[in-house]
């Protein structure tokens, strides 16, 4: 089975992590700070906050704007749970949003439509890799008073406007997820110019105390207060070890991710029924997943017949995501339905995401193609 996404670990990431393993500090050791460092470094902030998932990173963000009951965040409805998850766990409410059919990201118009008197926030969900419009973004948000929150847990890499994912919103949240760009295993961080905002992350991550194990012991105290009310979203030193040297590969790995795509497109123009999603002229698009739409009144072949097809000649592909607000959760919470997002809610019937990481071969690719050709003939 190829499968939709995998990591990739190599000797040298695994004698980072031995290094580790083998001395004083496991975790809150200097590694974690190192990591962050060279990642605020990369994604061109001030500032990074590393935590031990990227929903925590969400839920790192929401805290730190002081989100609480009463409170509205306008989500997209084309996205993973963890983005609206995250306001619940702060007894907020997520408002969803549509998304533009071509690229399925937030829509900027729709975003308008639903601000209230309620709303703090706006989270923008940066699917498969695109970054979202920012700069509309961003002026509606400054217009409104609100905070901008970037998703990117897709786009690890990318670039807006040759700007780097993790510049451009108040707070930026990424996963390292074996699927992802990079990975530590389980993993996140958080990317701000804002000081006192990484502080409260910091802050939060730890239980709401005030100082870490590190900071005492470098003080020679045992002495802590409690400040807020955390969490141990707390990552340990060899994750920050092995995501330290995975981010010295990334540049490479994102132009594998490109050649691939370039194939896949190449290859889809020549195929009637199955159409890529858009891809803007003005980013770089870093592929975490590469989708494709699925006419079925060109190809007499559905998404669902599609995905089992492809499954049962290796393809390992899957469709990302269904609608938030069609989760039964969500449904017996907030009341949430069909008819809310009508465009995520049609696209969600049609998408497919096909395999795409840096040690696929051109043969894999080939391969893929292939079996999609094979099934829509039959």
């Amino acid at each position: 089975m190829i499968p939709y996404g995998r990591q990739h670990v190599d000797a040298e990431d695994i004698q980072s992590v031995v290094e580790v393993l083998q001395s004083d500090w496991l975790t809150t050791g200097p590694k974690v700070g190192e990591f962050e460092g060279a990642f605020a470094d990369f994604a061109g902030a001030k500032s990074a906050v590393a935590v031990n998932s990227g929903t925590a990173a969400l839920h790192a963000a929401m805290f730190a704007l002081g989100i609480g009951p009463g409170d509205e965040v306008i989500v997209p409805a084309m996205t993973f749970a963890a983005t609206a998850n995250c306001i619940v766990f702060q007894g907020g409410t997520p408002i969803f949003a549509d998304v533009d059919p071509g690229t399925l990201l937030i829509n900027p118009f729709s975003v308008e439509e639903r601000i209230s008197p309620k709303t703090r926030a706006v989270i923008a969900v940066d699917y498969a890799g695109q970054p979202c419009d920012y700069d509309t973004l961003n002026g509606i948000t400054r217009r409104h008073n609100l905070a901008l929150v970037a998703d990117a847990c897709h786009s690890l890499g990318a670039r807006y406007k040759d700007k780097p994912v993790g510049s451009l919103a108040l707070l930026s949240a990424f996963s390292f997820h074996p699927v992802k760009h990079i990975t530590t295993g389980e993993g996140g961080m958080i990317t701000t110019d804002d000081t006192e905002l990484a502080e409260r992350m910091r802050l939060f991550r730890n239980h709401g105390i005030a100082t870490d194990h590190r900071q005492r012991d470098a003080q020679g105290s045992w002495f802590y207060e409690m400040v807020e009310l955390g969490y141990n979203y707390r990552i340990t030193d060899f994750q920050c070890a092995l995501g330290t040297s995975q981010l010295k590969k990334l540049p490479q790995w994102i132009e594998r991710r490109h050649e691939i795509a370039l194939k896949y497109d190449k290859a889809f123009t020549e195929i009637k029924g199955i159409e890529p999603l858009h891809v803007k002229s003005d980013v770089n698009h870093v592929y975490h997943l590469y989708v494709i739409c699925v006419n079925g009144d060109e190809t007499e072949v559905d998404r669902g017949r599609l995905f089992q097809e492809l499954r049962a000649r290796g393809v390992g592909v899957n469709v990302h995501y269904i609608p938030i607000h069609l989760h039964p959760f969500y449904r017996n919470r907030f009341g949430t339905g069909r008819g809310l997002c009508p465009v995520a809610e049609a696209v969600y019937e049609k998408i497919l995401s096909l395999p795409v990481y840096p040690t696929m071969t051109d043969e894999d690719v080939n391969m893929v193609v292939s079996a999609i050709q094979c099934a829509l003939r039959k």
